[in-house]
C-alpha cells in the first residue's frame, strides 16, 4: 500500500491534468462553433456555384472537358489522394480512421501520391513506404478560402498537367450528435449527373455565357473545387474538435474516478493513522497509571 504522502501526490498530479482537460474541452468546443459558422457564411455562394454549373452544362451536352473526362480503371496512369488530418493527436480514433482509410487505397494503387493536411498525416507518411507530394505541407488548424485555393491549385497542376487522371479526397464530416464519419470521394474527374439532369432541368430564359458556355465552364470548375475543399476541410476541422471534445471528457470522467479512489486510499490511511495514534495514547495512558499504581503500593 502506497503512503500517505505518496498518494497526495497522485491527487495533485491527477487534480492538475484534470484542469488541463477541463480547458482543452472549452478551446476545442469554442474552434467548433467558430469554424461552423466560417461555414455557413460561404455555403450560399457555394451552392449558387453548383446550381450555374448545373445550367452551364445544359448548354455543353458533348461536354469534352478535361474535368469531366471519366477513364476507364485500366486508362489511369496516376491518381494523387488529398488526406485531412489533424496536426496533433488528443483526438481519440479521428486520425486513425482516416489514416486507416488512407492506407487502404494506397495499397490498391501503387501509382497514388499523397496530398496530406495536416502535421499527423504528414509526419505518418514521412517514412517513405508512400510517395508523398514534394512541398506540399499545410497546416489543418483553422482552415480558410485561401488555403484551400492554395491546396486545390496544386492538385490542379498535377492534374492539368496530365501527372494524375484522379483526384480522390479523404476527410472526416462532422455529424452532430452522433459519431463522425470517413468519407472516400472521387474529386476529379466530375460527374456531370452530379449537377445536371436534362430530364429535370427547365431551360433558364434569356441567359447567356461570354464568351461562350465552354469558356465559362473552364473559369468556374476551380471555384466549385476549392469550395469542396474548404468544406471538407471544414468539416474535418469542426469532426476534429469534435472528437477532441469527447476524447477530454471522457480523460475528465476518468481522473473523476481516480481521484474518487485514491481520495478513498487516502482517506483509509489518515483514518488508520488517526486510529493507531489513538490506539498508542490510550495504551500509554493506561502503562502510566499501572505505573503510578504500582509505586503507591510500594511507597
Amino acid at each position: 500500500m502506497s503512503d500517505a504522502a505518496e498518494i497526495k501526490s497522485r491527487i495533485n498530479s491527477i487534480s492538475e491534468t484534470r484542469k488541463v482537460t477541463d480547458a482543452m474541452y472549452m478551446i476545442s468546443s469554442v474552434k467548433m462553433r467558430k469554424a461552423k459558422r466560417e461555414i455557413e457564411k460561404t455555403t450560399p455562394y457555394f451552392k449558387a456555384l453548383r446550381e450555374e454549373l448545373g445550367e452551364l452544362l445544359h448548354y455543353i451536352p458533348e461536354n469534352k472537358n478535361r474535368y469531366f473526362q471519366i477513364l476507364d480503371a485500366d486508362g489511369i496512369v496516376g491518381r494523387a489522394l488529398l488526406l485531412i488530418t489533424s496536426d496533433k493527436g488528443l483526438s481519440g480514433s479521428y486520425n486513425h480512421t482516416a489514416i486507416k482509410a488512407a492506407e487502404k487505397q494506397l495499397k490498391e494503387h501503387d501509382d497514388m501520391i499523397v496530398f496530406p493536411v495536416g502535421e499527423y498525416g504528414k509526419n505518418y507518411f514521412a517514412n517513405g513506404r508512400f510517395k508523398v507530394a514534394e512541398g506540399f505541407s499545410y497546416s489543418a488548424a483553422f482552415p480558410t478560402i485561401w488555403k484551400a485555393k492554395s491546396i486545390c491549385s496544386a492538385l490542379l497542376d498535377y492534374y492539368n498537367n496530365d501527372v494524375v487522371d484522379e483526384v480522390d479526397i479523404i476527410y472526416t464530416h462532422y455529424m452532430a450528435g452522433r459519431p463522425e464519419e470517413c468519407k472516400s470521394i472521387c474529386l476529379l474527374p466530375l460527374n456531370a449527373s452530379q449537377f445536371y439532369d436534362s430530364n429535370d432541368f427547365e431551360i433558364p430564359f434569356g441567359k447567356e455565357y461570354y464568351p461562350d458556355p465552354t469558356s465559362v465552364l473552364k473559369g468556374i470548375i476551380p471555384s466549385l473545387l476549392t469550395g469542396f475543399v474548404y468544406s471538407a476541410l471544414v468539416d474535418s476541422y469542426c469532426s476534429e474538435q469534435n472528437a477532441r471534445m469527447s476524447a477530454m471528457s471522457t480523460a475528465g470522467k476518468n481522473a473523476d474516478d481516480m481521484l474518487k479512489k485514491l481520495k478513498q486510499e487516502y482517506n483509509g490511511i489518515r483514518q488508520a493513522a488517526i486510529t493507531r495514534e489513538m490506539t498508542e495514547l490510550t495504551s500509554g495512558t493506561k502503562a502510566l497509571k499501572k505505573m503510578r499504581e504500582q509505586a503507591k503500593r510500594k511507597g
